[in-house]
């Protein structure tokens, strides 16, 4: 009877250390609060091939193996991180810019595109640009780059560490430029240089030989 109670007592006590000590253990697993900025995207597709359009009327066609539109980021953005090609129309539906490159943003708030990596731009009049940046202003209806950037035109060739245009590539600007071209072109009377800067002003006056010559 003794040696009965003595074993019962025993297993009680181990019990009550076995308790004690769970409990002291015990970790209590909690998720921590969620972040707005932790929110998933709005929207994610893949394979889009679209048309956007911009008060009613389409301004675009988009193709893109990826198309994220998220309006936490600030600012909200549209991403096109797996590459984009853009066609743009006028308000006839006539095509008026190829665009494509590696990687874009569209910041909606701004109307501001930014494009990355590889940035190719052909226009219908012949027209072709090539970078590894360019921005477009919706509002001032304007393309601009801060890198290294080569237009190409039916008659001459620029290149310059910064680029400027309307959004129609008809009148440019290119800084710390370097180009070819004939005198002759510059030197027509419809040319009026509207799209050459300063420096290539003075150094493409008409001369009585028409000769070609690449100016620096």
């Amino acid at each position: 009877m003794y040696t009965l109670f003595r074993t019962s007592g025993l297993a009680f006590v181990l019990c009550c250390f076995v308790a004690f000590t769970s409990c002291e253990q015990a970790v209590e697993h909690t998720a921590p609060a969620v972040n707005p900025k932790d929110s998933a995207a709005t929207m994610i597709s893949y394979g889009v091939n679209t048309l956007i359009s911009d008060s009613g009327v389409v301004k675009y066609r988009l193709v893109t193996e990826r198309y994220e539109v998220n309006q936490v980021k600030n600012p909200s953005r549209w991403i096109f991180d797996k590459g984009v090609f853009l066609e743009e129309f006028d308000e006839n539906f006539h095509v008026q810019l190829y665009i494509q490159c590696d990687t874009a943003y569209y910041y909606d708030q701004k109307r501001l595109w930014e494009l990355r990596g590889r940035v190719r731009v052909k226009t219908k009049d012949g027209v072709r640009f090539y970078s590894e940046e360019l921005f477009r202003d919706e509002n001032q209806r304007e393309l601009y780059s801060n890198k290294f950037s080569r237009l190409i035109t039916p008659d001459r060739q620029l290149q310059g560490n910064y680029f400027r245009s309307d959004e129609r590539m008809t009148r440019y600007y290119v800084s710390n430029s370097k180009g070819s071209f004939a005198r002759t072109d510059i030197a027509g009377k419809n040319d009026t240089l509207s799209s050459a800067p300063d420096t290539l002003k003075e150094a493409v006056r008409p001369s009585a030989t028409p000769q070609r010559r690449s100016v620096q």
